[in-house]
């Protein structure tokens, strides 16, 4: 019998929906700003990209409203223009000295405007943002222009978009052109915001040197749901590729008088490496910081190269070495290490000084000891979150003590954990010591940002590495002098040539590998190279020398860091004026953007570069004024503490325009109407799809195991997937699959997905949306946080992590057909020779399995699937358990 429900109930819930829609069309109507073209229009030349935004827009209003155009953009980029049209007259951005713009700067400020545009807004980008008041039925053409050379990182470049209209758009396109002449060897694009419609729109193509991706959504493909102006378009866009190399002296690629030379030679063997781990461990590394670090500190143990050779020491108001010497990576010593690394904990002061001293001592004594192997490197990594507290705590005479310490022997890289630590402190003492520092951010995923790290200077390849070019051929270079070269990377040398020049430019690249000095030798024909570059389609008008003059500005600005005041000022003149010349804006110019008359003053948009304490984005002018430690060379410990751009925690403010919440009063039943509630239906830790045309599926609990697991390996097909499983919980604590073709490893845990490729981490937070295209592979996971790995000819496999309870993981299969014979593990079993018995007298919901010599009880039950992603559908299965 239907138990009767009050009507009052009813009537309550029937207001919601009618509340939820006024507000959303009265929010839909608030602002009559169209915009009805967004282009993004990126050409990469030789690594080079020029990169052209255009938004234009329309007010559909009866009245003047404010248009804001909003634009994130790579931080190593440098914006070259920006244009505003509005009613055919073109308002310009002006590109300034810094100081002449500083007085404009100050004016707004102090009117309580805010004068900044530029602004970051995470660890890679930053957001550009200028708004102008537009008439009804006006129309404003917005146009943004950047340019940045791509950096090779752990063997691919990567060219990152951001992609956020906030509104459909009737024409938007992304077109992506790419020239290699040196040929392109891979190419892949991932996208946070791809789906199976949008997938339709993205076009790419390939053929020896050029690349063109096209992503053209429709009005329809871009709409959250039908008729709606809500776009599912909000997130990045990566193309990442990588060019064909030899081993040879490199790649020399010329146009309009000016060079590149690009050296990453392949095949050469990685060389041993002495390496110092120096961990801080005070009070303030307490909590989820110490954690991540013992966490990451134990994978790089494992990814030690056997020549190598290693030690520990942590700090904090004492400094501990682990061992009295460095030791040679054996499965015994890198053991105790990971247990030594377990138990380290947070407590006491910030001793960086001894701690430093003590690991320079430790190479030194073992070097003149012959400890260390001939022609190996020596690499001292600090990782550190806090200004020094005890000791030398005066960070001048700490980096002036490092670097007479070092002598030029070793390489120093320094990791700055958080925002409390002083980075213009750590970056000097990296950059004084041929080595470099990374900001580690406080996040999930901190101990991937660690580990790749690590990856970063696993392997060095060459020491020592200069190039030499004729006299005759060059007028002059960007730096040709390097101290290391690590596998994955690339060395980049730009310059001019002179007026009469030879046919043929040569280079020679001379270094130092294990025991012995190495040559490599290249040459390119300068009519020839001219040549390639004249297809206008793919390039822009005299890249190469824009190329030059970036390359060159930003080494200048690196270099001030590390040169004496006097150095410092020389290198500032040239980068001033080669930025004013080009058109950049750096930390040392600003852009003037001029508004219509009457309205809101001229804005200025300016670098933002990272004070010396937390990390905070603020214009550069500013920082020169009040935080000088940023371009010259007072203490870093000086500057005021200020709150970090990046968030930290989200939080939620209201005002008197908040739409309204509405909260519904908690309604008891009389307990005579009080109802017997079943319990729910659970999904299952496993699901299985049997093969044949019964798809039937087979639900797998596994009761007995807590160690990693092998759960299914097909060497046919090339995947192997682990996993260790909570049997409390009745879920996967995680879970990670392996594929050879392409090898990509996907790790899974509650927290997060990482994704491995030729030693790059990428990490994924869970029902953020993924959509990831390799050869052979495609990954893709939807706003509901189911992540399928699918491919053609493979088993698809799926991965989802449970809000509640417990937080676990799922595993399930399906394409199951394409499992080989070969196909083994505890759930692979299951796709060899079973036989299915009905035990005597049993009813048709019981069965037994014979697989492989084993018997399990199987049980038809009402399990959840979650094949298509939550909320799940109920369906049968049979039910076993392991």
């Amino acid at each position: 019998m239907k138990v009767p429900v009050p009507a009052h109930i009813g009537s309550i819930v029937l207001v919601l929906p009618l509340l939820l829609a006024v507000l959303q069309t009265a929010t839909a109507q608030k602002n009559g700003i169209q915009i009805y073209s967004l282009t993004v229009d990126s050409k990469v030349s030789s690594r080079f990209a020029h990169t052209v935004v255009t938004s234009r827009v329309v007010n559909k209003a009866e009245e003047a409203q404010e248009a804001i155009f909003e634009m994130e953009l790579p931080k190593k980029a440098f914006i070259t223009n920006f244009s505003m049209i509005i009613d055919g007259v073109t308002y310009p951005g002006n590109i300034k000295e810094k100081a002449t713009a500083q007085k404009q700067y100050s004016e707004a400020v102090a009117r309580g405007e805010s004068a900044g545009l530029v602004k970051a807004t995470g660890r890679k980008m930053e957001q550009f943002q200028v708004s102008v008041s537009v008439a009804p039925t006006a129309k404003v053409t917005f146009e943004l222009v950047y340019e940045e050379l791509l950096k090779r990182h752990l063997g691919v470049y990567e060219l990152l978009l951001k992609v956020r209209p906030q509104q459909v758009v009737k024409h938007l396109q992304m077109d992506i052109h790419i020239f290699e002449p040196q040929g392109i060897s891979f190419l892949e694009t991932e996208s946070s915001f791809m789906t199976n419609e949008l997938a339709d729109a993205l076009t790419v193509s390939q053929n020896k040197t050029k690349a063109h991706i096209l992503f053209k959504p429709t009005l329809s493909q871009q709409q959250k749901s039908p008729g709606q102006q809500d776009t599912v378009l909000d997130g990045n866009f990566i193309v990442r590729y990588d060019v064909n190399r030899t081993l040879s002296g490199g790649s020399i690629q010329i146009e309009n008088g000016y060079f590149v030379h690009y050296f990453a030679p392949e095949g050469l063997p990685t060389m041993p490496k002495n390496v110092v781990f120096v961990i801080d461990k005070s009070g303030s590394m307490s909590g989820r910081k110490i954690q991540q670090t013992r966490e990451a500190l134990i994978k790089i143990l494992s990814d030690l190269g056997p020549k190598d050779q290693f030690n520990l020491i942590t700090f904090s108001s004492e400094v501990t070495q682990w061992k009295p010497q460095l030791v040679p990576v054996s499965t015994e010593n890198v053991d105790e290490a990971k247990r030594y690394a377990a138990g380290i904990y947070a407590l006491g002061g910030t001793n960086i000084n001894e701690a430093m001293l003590t690991a320079v001592r430790r190479l030194k004594n073992d070097n003149q000891a012959e400890l260390l192997s001939e022609g190996s490197v020596s690499l001292i990594i600090l990782l550190t979150d806090g200004d020094p507290t005890v000791g030398e705590t005066n960070p001048r005479k700490i980096q002036k003590n490092v670097q007479e310490a070092i002598d030029g022997q070793y390489s120093l890289f320094c990791l700055g954990f958080g925002f409390d630590v002083s980075y213009a402190f750590l970056e000097k003492m990296a950059l004084d010591n041929g080595g470099l520092a990374r900001r580690i951010y406080e996040d999930s995923d901190s101990a991937l940002q660690l580990q790749d790290f690590y990856q970063e200077v696993a392997n060095p390849l060459l020491t020592t590495v200069a190039f030499q070019y004729p006299s005759n051929a060059v007028e002059e270079v960007t730096q040709d002098n390097f101290r290391l070269l690590f596998k994955g990377s690339e060395m980049v040398v730009a310059g001019k040539l002179r007026d009469k020049s030879p046919d043929v430019l040569s280079a020679i690249v001379k270094g130092k590998m294990h025991k012995q000095n190495v040559t490599f030798q290249t040459k390119s024909s300068v009519a020839k190279q001219e040549e390639e570059f004249q297809s206008p389609k793919y390039i822009f008008h005299n890249f190469m020398e824009r190329l030059w003059a970036y390359l060159t500005i930003q080494q200048q600005l690196e270099q001030m860091v590390s040169a004496s005041e006097a150095e410092s000022e020389v290198l500032k003149d040239r980068a001033l004026n080669l930025s004013l010349e080009y058109n950049f804006v750096t930390p040392l110019t600003s852009m003037v953007v001029t508004k219509p008359e009457g309205q809101e003053q001229s804005q200025v948009a300016e670098k933002p570069v990272e004070d010396g304490e937390c990390g905070t984005c603020v214009p550069a002018s500013w920082a020169a004024e009040h935080l000088p430690g940023i371009l010259s060379h007072p203490s870093p410990m000086s500057q005021p503490r200020c709150h970090p751009c990046y968030p930290q925690t989200p939080r939620i403010a209201s005002s008197p325009s908040t739409s309204p919440i509405f909260a519904l009063p908690l309604l008891s039943l009389p307990q005579e109407l009080a109802l017997v509630v079943p319990a729910p239906i659970q999904a299952p830790p496993v699901l299985l799809t049997l093969p044949g045309p019964s798809m039937d599926r087979l639900c797998v609990n596994i009761k007995h195991s807590q160690e990693p697991m092998n759960l299914l390996s097909d060497p046919d097909q090339g995947i192997e997937v682990t996993g260790q499983y909570n049997t409390e919980k009745a879920c996967f604590h995680w879970i990670e699959v392996t594929f050879k073709n392409p090898q990509v490893r996907v790790h899974a845990s509650p927290e997060h997905v990482v994704v491995t490729r030729n030693r790059r981490n990428s990490a994924y937070k869970w029902k953020e949306t993924l959509y990831s295209v390799l050869p052979g592979l495609k990954m893709t996971m939807n706003e509901t946080g189911l992540l399928m790995l699918s491919g053609p000819d493979k088993v698809t496999i799926s991965l989802l992590s449970l809000d509640d309870p417990g937080k676990g993981l799922l595993l399930l299969l399906r394409d199951t057909d394409h499992f080989s014979s070969h196909v083994n593990g505890i759930l692979g079993q299951f796709y060899q020779d079973v036989l299915w018995e009905t035990p005597q007298g049993a009813d048709d919901n019981k069965r037994i399995l014979k697989v492989q010599g084993k018997d399990y009880s199987a049980t038809r039950e009402l399990k959840l699937d979650y094949q298509e992603g939550p909320p799940g559908k109920e369906i049968s299965c049979w039910s076993v358990e392991l």
